[in-house]
């Protein structure tokens, strides 16, 4: 219930159960918070953080007037979804303890535009076939998602973003959990009982899939159906007019034939959830999307910057090249020994840069294999990689027309033989375009030796004809029609020759059977294989070290371009 403006009591009450839960004061010296009606109470008078700063803890957070009003936001969230009631503990089970946890929101340009406080359950004592069963929860793969604005950059259409607030909350929950009153927000004369959870918390371990199950409902009832190939990709059909939303937890990308259809479907999401309504996307899980009559283009300046400051390397001389031309480097290092926590941590932050940025992929993908022991010259080469970004920040990738009719997919395949000096496997490296757009690369180390470079391209060949299949069907879900075989292009006639007829059987005998996969789909003609001359081999830029020159062509032609340059 909302307190009277002249309250006097420490206490807020929030109607909540058999009994409402009480807020205890939390306001500092700084000034009362909202909601009204708090009495404020003397707190250490040093603030250590700024309201632009994440606090660690409860203590800390009380101190902001942003992190007091968030709070209650919660709260009330949660209490007016009904997810708990006040219950006595049963003998034999335990209590789940609760946390805030708090975050800062903030919009492509990284400017603040939300304080976020989150209570979430401590769902790592949690025991499984007790407290859960089931985790697992889909969500769009990257790969997925650039499929989606690919073809929506193809046909001209606009992509929307919409959120669910406080999507977790929503999830039906199968097992009995019970969790302790949160901090500071505790029932008065109840102070020994525990909560039963109704719906799903945060933190708990089956809260993903609960809440993933819940929308899979709610999006079936609205006449949607969930992609064979990708299952959080839904498409729904109403005569000529065609849907299609990307699922990430509680991130909808939205995008189909007409904005009347769009706006329908947003209308309907309101009557079953409370949304946030974003409008035209423009920031996606730290990926910056910019929409106009080019196309859309995809960037991760914001991230990178604060990759460079965070790592000391914001003001660093820039380079032309992620690696080195020829460098080879080896797990026996005799250089010295660097912290291996901060390497990985490192590596973890260029790997989700690689989700815009294929001409960092061969570079992040090699130095991902010295996370084990790192040693000196491993990590200069990765301060290398980052120099290089600090003169590419602002490159990203354009999602433009190219062509009239469908959108088909062309796929580059290539590999960089034994530049593994350690275990002397080769690289694979592979790219695909739909309609002239790359929407997925991979650059992988193979599991295992190749004999020669007609078998090192027939392995890449092969990977390249997996993802090849599954990009087939995607499309074909989201745009409804059967597309074309996909081509893709291979610079070495002897593992083509290989991939068409089983020939060179001294080369061949001894490759592992599921590489053979490639010449089955040859033969039912669901890929069709092309030679490519080597200065056309896109996939060359995924699997070896390249001189300055060879690189910045093939980074122009396979897309990679400064989207700040773009105008409209």
């Amino acid at each position: 219930m909302t307190p009277p403006e002249d309250a006097d009591d420490a206490d807020l009450d929030t109607d909540h159960g058999d009994a409402p839960l009480r807020l205890r004061a939390i306001d500092a010296v700084i000034g009362p918070a909202s909601p009204p009606g708090l009495v404020p109470r003397v707190l250490d008078d040093e603030l250590h953080f700024t309201s632009a700063d994440e606090p660690a803890s409860f203590k800390e957070a009380e101190r902001e007037p942003c992190w007091r009003q968030a709070m209650p936001e919660e709260m009330k969230a949660i209490e007016d979804n009904g997810t708990w009631e006040l219950a006595a503990l049963p003998t034999g089970h335990r209590a789940i303890g609760l946390k805030w946890v708090f975050k800062v929101k903030r919009d492509e340009a990284g400017n603040v535009i939300r304080y976020k406080a989150r209570l979430v359950a401590k769902g790592y004592i949690q025991r499984v076939g007790i407290d859960f069963d089931e985790v697992f929860a889909p969500v769009a793969r990257m790969e997925s998602v650039r499929a989606l604005l690919a073809l929506a950059a193809h046909q001209g259409h606009k992509v929307h973003h919409m959120d669910v607030k406080s999507a977790f909350l929503n999830g039906e929950l199968k097992e009995e959990v019970f969790v302790s009153q949160p901090p500071s927000f505790i029932s008065t004369g109840n102070e020994h009982k525990v909560l039963r959870l109704r719906k799903v918390l945060y933190g708990l371990r089956q809260a993903p899939r609960a809440w993933n199950a819940k929308l899979d409902v709610s999006l079936a009832s609205l006449g949607f159906q969930r992609s064979s190939s990708e299952h959080a990709v839904y498409i729904r059909c109403r005569g000529a007019s065609r849907l299609v939303v990307g699922v990430y937890v509680d991130d909808l990308i939205i995008t189909g034939t007409g904005d009347e259809e769009i706006t329908a479907f947003k209308q309907e999401m309101r009557r079953v959830f409370s949304m946030s309504d974003l409008g035209l996307l423009s920031y996606y899980l730290g990926i910056e999307v910019t929409q106009s009559s080019k196309g859309i283009t995809l960037c991760q300046s914001a991230y990178a910057s604060k990759l460079l400051e965070k790592h000391g390397m914001a003001s660093c001389n820039s380079c032309k090249t992620p690696i080195d031309a020829g460098l080879k480097l080896s797990k026996n290092s005799e250089a010295p020994l660097v912290d291996a926590t901060d390497y990985r941590r490192l590596i973890g932050s260029l790997r989700y840069l690689v989700n815009t940025r294929p001409d960092l992929a061969f570079a992040v993908g090699y130095l991902s294999r010295f996370m084990e022991s790192p040693h000196q010259d491993h990590q200069d080469a990765v301060k290398q990689v980052l120099r290089y970004i600090a003169g590419t920040r602002s490159q990203g990738l354009l999602y433009a027309k190219h062509e009239e009719g469908q959108a088909g997919l062309v796929g580059y395949s290539d590999a960089g033989m034994a530049g593994d000096i350690d275990g002397r496997k080769s690289t694979s490296g592979v790219i695909f375009f739909l309609g002239g757009n790359a929407i997925t690369w991979q650059s992988s180390k193979q599991r295992v030796i190749a004999l020669s470079s007609c078998e090192a391209e027939y392995i890449a060949a092969a990977t390249a004809a997996c993802q090849a299949i599954w990009l087939t069907r995607l499309v074909h879900d989201m745009v409804g029609i059967e597309p074309r075989a996909p081509d893709l292009k291979v610079d070495n006639q002897a593992a083509i020759a290989l991939s068409k007829n089983p020939v060179f059987h001294d080369r061949s005998k001894h490759i592992d059977t599921k590489f053979h996969f490639i010449r089955e789909c040859v033969d039912k003609g669901q890929i069709s294989i092309w030679h490519t001359p080597t200065e056309q081999q896109l996939a060359d830029v995924l699997t070896k070290p390249l001189g300055r020159d060879r690189f910045l062509k093939l980074c122009a032609l396979i897309g990679v371009q400064n989207v700040g340059e773009i105008k409209d």
